[in-house]
């Protein structure tokens, strides 16, 4: 409403009906991290927008708690998180994939446990 377009104009430009949108609105269903990318842009307004007004939870509220779900889907839809899961998605092999998470967990520090 704030910027003028109505659900309907939304949801046809994300290939939606309306009623769809709505239930993401409301909260009736989660919304994945690509399309909520897509609203954005359709918009044209950050993804931090779409946040405004939003109740503290996960990580804001436990001081950036690595672990939780809210740090990790945080994380995906962020520019970064979002660059590094497309350049992963490229790499074919599987052998180099359980590396780079390997490496990434040594630097991070992580406890995580071989697969």
């Amino acid at each position: 409403m704030t910027l003028g377009i109505s659900q309907e104009r939304l949801g046809q430009a994300l290939g939606l009906t309306f009623q769809q949108v709505q239930k993401y609105e409301k909260g009736t269903n989660r919304i994945g991290a690509s399309r909520l990318h897509h609203i954005a842009q359709i918009l044209q307004v950050p993804e931090t927008f779409l946040f405004e007004g939003a109740p503290l939870t996960g990580h804001q509220a436990s001081n950036g708690d690595a672990h939780s779900p809210a740090y990790i889907s945080d994380f995906v839809s962020s520019l970064d998180g979002q660059a590094l899961i497309k350049a992963f998605a490229r790499i074919k092999g599987r052998n180099v994939r359980r590396s780079i998470v390997a490496l990434i967990d040594q630097i991070g520090g992580s406890e995580r446990a071989e697969p």
